[in-house]
């Protein structure tokens, strides 16, 4: 398999250097805006097999050429979701088929955005699934580790431990630190921004999808492992979207466990304007105040050596089990920021967010995964993937409650 990378950030170059290590991708390049990034996380990955060229994301042409040129077989999309159009069409466009971590974004209701639904995260593309299908090709959307794990163990209890699936709530939380920073997120705070700040979604199958208050349903969730309680918030993502399409559930949400202090900084950000995506002029330059506080935080990529702890991904699953019996199970997979760092040289956040990428290209490589249209993780059976990850590094457990 050809694999083309977009995007040579955190995460691009965690999945040239995991991806680098499989033989059966026959070639990888990753390409990105700024060469020189590109080739830096080429060199690291010390693979023959692993190429740098310079793309722009956000120029379908550019995109479609570059992907003839290298002859792909895939185009990961490892970028910003704002990339997401250009990168999702020139993949279309160019007769390939296609790979993100988070899908098109949102845009809230116009008049009542914290009860209703707008535009949904991935609206855009489900739209063009029928054209992918009559093409032959696949894009496979939401294929991180939120989203992507999660859906992964969700359709893994769906088909093996419950008889009835009352709700799925997928749980993120971490006991992370980074040392010598007042603040400094462990990803990309341009989409952190957009997620925690846009009306989270919440489904329920005789609702729909609609939205609430961001931050809202504060609750208490016991991290395994060590990891403790942390107080975990509803918050805007993929799979409240995803899963209902493929699992018969009664309610999705997804929460994350980000911290008072966490919160407090990212209403802050929105009640000074700095969420905005909007450019103002500043001194004759247009900027958009979004960019402003990306530019000025630390690279999560980088902090790596000063990062200490773990960090945690699952999915709650409620309802009955088997047996006829209630059960409630969390399915989960805990990353040790020590290992990934002594072992490939990326940060937890961003490896685990990569793994699961390179892990779904092996299963579309050996045809154990296949299908056409815009599909999400939970539309493959999770079996072989699950098993693969032990190769990986990267096992997961599960845990009753």
């Amino acid at each position: 398999m050809r694999v083309l990378v977009v995007g040579a950030g955190g995460v691009g170059s965690s999945i040239a250097s995991i991806a680098a290590r499989r033989d059966v991708f026959e070639r990888i390049v990753l390409a990105d805006v700024d060469h020189a990034r590109a080739t830096r996380a080429a060199d690291r990955t010390e693979s023959a097999r692993v190429l740098a060229t310079r793309v722009d994301a956000g120029d379908r042409l550019d995109l479609v050429e570059l992907i003839h040129s290298v002859q792909a077989d895939v185009v990961v999309n490892a970028c910003d979701p704002r990339f997401n159009p250009p990168i999702f069409d020139a993949a279309f466009t160019a007769g390939c088929h296609y790979l993100d971590m988070a899908m098109h974004m949102s845009s809230p209701h116009p008049t009542d955005p914290y009860r209703q639904c707008g535009v949904k995260l991935g609206d855009a593309q489900f739209a063009m699934a029928d054209q992918w299908e009559e093409r032959g090709l696949l894009a496979l959307v939401g294929m991180g580790v939120e989203p992507g794990f999660s859906d992964v163990v969700a359709r893994y209890a769906a088909d093996h431990l419950f008889s009835r699936v009352d709700e799925v709530g997928v749980r993120d939380g971490s006991d992370l630190v980074i040392e010598g920073f007042a603040f400094a997120p462990t990803f990309s705070i341009w989409t952190t921004i957009e997620e925690c700040l846009n009306p989270p979604v919440i489904y329920e199958r005789d609702r729909g999808w609609f939205t609430t208050e961001p931050f809202s349903e504060p609750e208490l969730f016991d991290f395994p492992e060590g990891i403790g309680p942390l107080a975990c918030v509803n918050v805007e993502h993929e799979e409240v979207i995803l899963m209902p399409r493929w699992i018969d559930v009664g309610r999705v949400t997804f929460k994350y466990g980000l911290g008072d202090e966490f919160i407090d900084v990212l209403q802050t950000l929105r009640k000074l304007g700095l969420d905005s995506t909007r450019p103002v002029r500043v001194r004759g330059v247009d900027v958009a105040p979004r960019d402003v506080v990306a530019a000025i935080l630390p690279n999560p990529a980088e902090l790596g050596e000063r990062m200490v702890g773990r960090t945690c991904a699952g999915s709650l699953v409620t309802g009955l089990g088997t047996d006829g019996k209630s059960r409630r199970t969390y399915l989960y997979q805990v990353v040790d920021n020590e290992w990934t760092m002594a072992e490939f040289g990326h940060q937890a956040v961003v490896w685990q967010t990569a793994v699961h990428p390179v892990v779904a290209l092996e299963m579309l490589a050996t045809g154990e995964w296949k299908g056409e249209g815009v599909k999400g993780p939970e539309a493959f059976p999770a079996d072989p993937f699950l098993a693969l990850l032990d190769d990986h590094g990267a096992p997961w457990q599960m845990q009753e409650l």
